[in-house]
């Protein structure tokens, strides 16, 4: 039996990975992992969770919606380079933008270095900076 955290971090993975829609859906894809949960676990884990409905009607994380307006809000361009991504942004933007790819905690990203106007995001190849970058590139699609 896993306990709660583990059940919400599964939850997590669950939103961030694939379209949510409904409490049943989360009840499903949990119940395929092997993970029992009634509807009502699984109504105080969306509120512990801070998840909310985008536009299109799925599940997103209260972190990815800060992420995805920051990047419309303050993002100007978004560049690879080998194993790094830089991302520009609006002067004085670059420490706040940088603080929320660092709450997402990708496991793609080293870590992240910020300017006034810059980030520096490292990755450990290229393959990951692809991926890195794809995964912003989704983040406007919840604008």
């Amino acid at each position: 039996m896993i306990d709660k955290k583990e059940r919400q971090n599964i939850i997590k993975k669950l939103v961030r990975d694939k379209k949510i829609k409904t409490q049943d859906e989360i009840i499903s894809a949990l119940k395929k992992r092997g993970v029992k949960a009634t509807q009502a676990t699984i109504s105080r884990d969306i509120s512990g969770l801070g998840l909310d409905k985008s536009k299109n009607g799925f599940y997103v994380l209260a972190e990815d919606v800060h992420l995805a307006k920051m990047m419309r809000d303050f993002v100007d361009e978004i560049v690879m380079a080998n194993n790094l991504i830089l991302v520009k942004c609006s002067a004085g933007a670059a420490p706040g933008f940088a603080a929320a790819l660092d709450k997402i905690k990708w496991k793609e990203v080293l870590g992240t270095i910020a300017g006034d106007d810059t980030v520096l995001m490292i990755t450990s190849d290229k393959m990951s900076a692809k991926l890195v970058q794809e995964k912003l590139k989704m983040f406007n699609l919840l604008n």
